[in-house]
């Protein structure tokens, strides 16, 4: 594995990291995270688990396990909380290191028709307890 940044939170997974999402599990070339604030049920964070910033940097086999990665946590969420919308978003101008924002949009709920709000005004978050009820039922459709 190449060295991984100490700037970069993705790679030093730190308290930057944990103080806005939870790690759930490693998938097969990335890492699952569960976003702490969660105005959009369900939303997580897939990053690769090497240092990178552009999708076109990948070879091809990584690049299409990264996408099966992706498309295995939109599968599970969808299951898990059934979502009439999955939305999907890399940005990485504040965090330059190659992740998906994978967020369920759902048709009564926050920003229907609209972009997903990357920070919300109204912020949700859950108790442990309701984290860990969350973070379960991805568990268990990952699985399926």
């Amino acid at each position: 594995m190449e060295p991984q940044p100490s700037d970069c939170s993705y790679c030093a997974r730190d308290e930057r990291l944990s103080s806005i999402s939870i790690e759930i599990c490693r998938l097969e070339t990335s890492t699952l995270y569960l976003f702490r604030e969660q105005t959009y049920r369900g939303r997580c964070v897939v990053a690769l688990n090497t240092h990178e910033t552009e999708l076109f940097r990948l070879d091809p086999d990584t690049l299409g396990r990264f996408s099966r990665d992706v498309s295995r946590t939109a599968a599970a969420l969808q299951r898990a909380f059934g979502p009439d919308k999955i939305n999907y978003a890399i940005y990485g101008d504040l965090a330059p290191h190659l992740h998906f924002h994978v967020v369920p949009k759902y048709r009564n709920g926050q920003g229907w028709g609209q972009p997903f709000a990357l920070h919300p005004v109204e912020k949700q978050y859950l108790s442990e307890e309701g984290y860990r009820e969350v973070i379960a039922a991805i568990k268990e459709h990952l699985s399926v």
